[in-house]
């Protein structure tokens, strides 16, 4: 499909490159034009988008999630993240079957459309059903691998790897990762240490969510869980760690030295009291940094603007400091960043050659008018409802409060709620 959006301001996230008018014009998934108007060549355009003078921009990237938990959404919340995950979400995911999966995947994706979201680094059982959801609905998901002591192994992970990073289109591809060290034993992380170093693949994790986590980690092994994973040669290609609230200056040279990524999740930490991640400290250190909204059983909704605005705003609030957290380094973590950290580079900004994975901005609703700054209005005042857009690999699957998938929102609705209603009774 060939697809012109003009007559709009664009935004192309390029290092440098200020909000200008133009059009973009998109052959298929990618795309092969961006600049001011011109006369088109003799082309037959299968869709033109008159964008009426609003936004273009690249699409968010939720660089940490686990899409299916929208199950549990407002079911397991004011606990304490211990107690949270072991009375509440392991015995409660225990119950899924895949086909649970694939419905509960798609009413994520409808939320993350909403929200301008064009890709999730999804950390969830069942890939199977989450590549099936995804092949169905057009949706860009990077699996995150999530083994640990309670499941998987070395060889299964390796297959997986090969397999889910075949697709040509790459709306599903896969990284390596794990739970976290106090759900993982020393060996299985040395066995995907050895996997990392065959194929010099990076390696993600949650880490450091909780100030107990990081003792518990010390009283083990004497050193934080940063260190102690980097110790067994796990991040020696890269990676990144999800969360990374409670850091010292240790993690923060190790993280400098193996290029990692922190990828922060403000509101699912606040909810469950785990802290602020130190994102000011991180920049001073050189360390990039990308923006999650973790699952919705912890956060409780997928919202990357109200994720954008408390990565500013809290950390403005607890180093005293309102310079701290540019709005304008806040939409690079929720775009560039994000795309960098979750491997697919090809989605990161508008420009030629790129994925057309694209959001509209309603610039004329009163939150974003007087048109003085749009990033700043972007992050300090825009919503969800300023997305009149949603466009993945060239195809639209959102606009003006429709969505374009393979399923009704009726029926994806009923299915999700079936599945909550057999699991939680």
């Amino acid at each position: 499909m060939n697809t012109r959006i003009y007559n709009v301001r664009i935004l192309t996230m390029e290092e440098g490159k200020k909000i200008f008018r133009g059009e973009v014009w998109i052959e298929g998934d990618t795309i092969t034009y961006v600049g001011e108007k011109r006369e088109t060549p003799k082309m037959t355009w299968d869709k033109e988008i008159d964008g009426q003078g609003n936004l273009l921009m690249p699409g968010f990237k939720n660089a940490h999630t686990h899409s299916a938990m929208t199950f549990l959404r407002s079911h397991a919340d004011d606990m304490k993240l211990d107690e949270w995950l072991n009375t509440r979400v392991f015995p409660a995911e225990a119950k899924l079957t895949g086909e649970d999966i694939y419905w509960l995947n798609k009413l994520a994706f409808m939320e993350y459309l909403t929200s301008g979201v064009t890709a999730a680094f999804d950390m969830y059982l069942n890939k199977p059903a989450i590549e099936r959801a995804v092949q169905d609905t057009g949706f860009r998901v990077v699996i995150c691998e999530s083994i640990n002591d309670f499941g998987g192994t070395i060889e299964e992970v390796e297959a997986d790897y090969k397999k889910y990073n075949q697709d040509p289109s790459r709306l599903l591809s896969y990284q390596l990762g794990f739970h976290a060290e106090y759900t993982t034993g020393r060996n299985l992380m040395e066995g995907l240490a050895g996997l990392a170093k065959k194929y010099e693949l990076p390696v993600y994790v949650h880490c450091s969510e909780t100030k107990k986590e990081v003792d518990d980690c010390r009283t083990r092994t004497g050193m934080t869980p940063v260190a102690y994973m980097d110790s067994l040669g796990l991040f020696n290609y890269g990676g990144g760690l999800f969360h990374g609230v409670h850091m010292d200056e240790e993690d923060f040279e190790i993280m400098k030295k193996r290029g990692l990524y922190e990828i922060t999740n403000p509101a699912s930490n606040l909810k469950l009291a785990s802290g602020i991640a130190p994102i000011k400290k991180y920049l001073e250190n050189e360390i990039p940094v990308a923006i999650g909204t973790d699952g919705p059983a912890s956060n409780n909704c997928l919202d990357m603007f109200r994720e954008m605005f408390l990565v500013t705003g809290l950390q403005k609030a607890i180093c005293d400091d309102p310079q701290a957290v540019p709005a304008e380094e806040v939409l690079k973590m929720a775009t560039v960043n994000g795309a960098h950290a979750m491997g697919i580079p090809e989605c990161d900004v508008i420009a030629e050659g790129k994925k057309a994975d694209l959001i509209l901005i309603d610039l004329f609703q009163p939150n974003m008018q007087p048109l003085q700054n749009i990033e700043k209005n972007l992050v300090y005042s825009g919503s969800k409802q300023n997305v009149k857009m949603t466009m993945i690999a060239g195809k639209v699957l959102y606009q003006n409060g429709e969505f374009y998938l393979d399923s009704s929102k009726e029926e994806i609705f009923e299915k999700a709620q079936e599945s909550a209603r057999r699991i939680l009774g």
